[in-house]
């Protein structure tokens, strides 16, 4: 399978807090580090946006999960929010992989956990016959696939914001990686969809002599 991440982040590159959460009843405020500016996202996702996010959701073969963000869609589309939504059939049709030293019997049927050496786990799963493996949200997670050059394309859906706080998904010291622009489009309120292919480690201007 062709392992493709799925973000939504803005102009300066944060992830966190995109939106407000609840899991359980409870207001997941995602606070971690003074983190305040909640919610930056939906007030620009529009129509068009929206059916992306659907098409793209329908096209996935399987999807892979950080723990975190597993547990966010269990507790929605998992529980059979929105029936007949796109993002919700999709969820539900297709397998589930998460990955968790914690998480030991997920309640959402078609769920398997990686609980092992989770880049080996990936591999695995990439090596199996199939399409896309999805991997949305979940940064910690797509920190670790790039440090390991597991991701084949990245798909980034970058809000006309600058948030100004909050964690990026990409650090500040990390993995270096090529990128050949693959699909680029914008929507009526500013979102700009863009699509990567992976290319192995990038060229870097080497001095004349």
């Amino acid at each position: 399978m062709r392992l493709k991440t799925v973000t939504n982040i803005s102009v300066d590159g944060v992830t966190q807090g995109h939106r407000w959460i609840e899991v359980a009843g409870t207001a997941e405020q995602e606070a971690r580090g003074g983190f305040e500016r909640f919610g930056w996202a939906p007030p620009l996702l529009d129509e068009e946006a929206s059916e992306f996010i659907g098409r793209t959701f329908l096209g996935a073969d399987a999807f892979l999960f950080g723990r975190r963000t597993y547990e966010i869609f269990a507790a929605s589309w998992g529980a059979g929010m929105d029936p007949g939504h796109p993002v919700g059939q999709a969820l539900n049709d297709r397998p589930k992989y998460v990955a968790s030293a914690t998480l030991t019997d997920p309640d959402w049927p078609g769920t398997t956990v990686l609980s092992g050496d989770v880049p080996d786990a990936v591999r695995a799963l990439k090596a199996a016959p199939g399409g896309e493996l999805q991997v949305w949200g979940s940064g910690t997670l797509i920190r670790t696939l790039l440090a390991h050059r597991l991701v084949d394309e990245l798909v980034l859906l970058v809000y006309p914001v600058i948030v100004g706080q909050g964690t990026r998904l990409f650090p500040v010291t990390g993995p270096d990686l090529g990128l050949a622009l693959t699909g680029l489009r914008s929507t009526p309120s500013g979102l700009t969809l863009q699509t990567y292919r992976a290319t192995g480690p990038p060229r870097y201007e080497r001095p004349t002599a």
